[in-house]
């Protein structure tokens, strides 16, 4: 009887603390809508300058903010308008939609991590009545976390691994090929596109749960 009793206090204390540790470990999840990176000759070109343009809102990522400027994106079949410019600005034009937005546009980014543009699509920036023929810079970026490596540590994850990771939500799915992205200046957050987040039945408040 009393060896019962020790079995399931026991049993109970393992499911509480798996369950803590399943709080503990789950990942604010992010829907990253389509965006543009501007250079700063790109941005002097189409807007006269950095300080032309002004930040109306911080992102989760620290030092990271949208600017009050868009633009349109122009490609063989179509365009988009409206398009976000994020801030500060890089070293070279960056352009991340979805496949959805690819296929509008009549173009064929690849999927890649932020920052590698070999080989990318292109395609016309307008903003102004100016307009950029961008020959590469169009990517669908890979779904990604970042973290800093107290986080990662506390995850086992380690920079550059690719993760499984179980969205919760009303239609709970498994994305594999998750990369993990380390930085001290990172907060913690998993970014998908609206296409993974429409599957996902996305909501503000979503987290996701590294499959291990």
């Amino acid at each position: 009887m009393i060896e019962a009793q020790v079995e399931a206090i026991v049993k109970a204390v393992v499911s509480q603390m798996r369950t803590t540790q399943e709080k503990t470990s789950e990942i604010p999840v992010e829907v990253s809508a389509r965006h543009i990176h501007l250079s700063r000759e790109h941005m002097e070109f189409l807007f006269g300058g950095e300080d032309q343009l002004k930040i109306v809102k911080e992102l989760s990522q620290p030092g990271q903010y949208v600017y009050d400027k868009r633009v349109t994106l122009m490609g063989p079949k179509g365009c988009i308008q409206n398009v976000a410019i994020l801030g500060p600005s890089r070293p070279n034009t960056q352009v991340e939609i979805s496949l959805t937005d690819a296929r509008g546009l009549g173009i064929n980014p690849p999927i890649k991590e932020s920052g590698d543009l070999k080989d990318s699509a292109g395609v016309i920036i307008a903003a102004g009545g100016k307009a950029i023929n961008l020959e590469q810079g169009v990517i669908i970026a890979k779904r990604h976390i970042h973290m800093t490596p107290a986080e990662a540590q506390g995850l086992n994850v380690k920079d550059g691994e690719l993760v499984k990771v179980k969205i919760n939500s009303e239609r709970p799915v498994i994305l594999e090929a998750v990369l993990i992205r380390v930085n001290e200046k990172y907060s913690l957050s998993m970014h998908i596109d609206h296409d993974e987040g429409n599957a996902a039945a996305y909501r503000p408040g979503t987290t996701g749960l590294i499959m291990k």
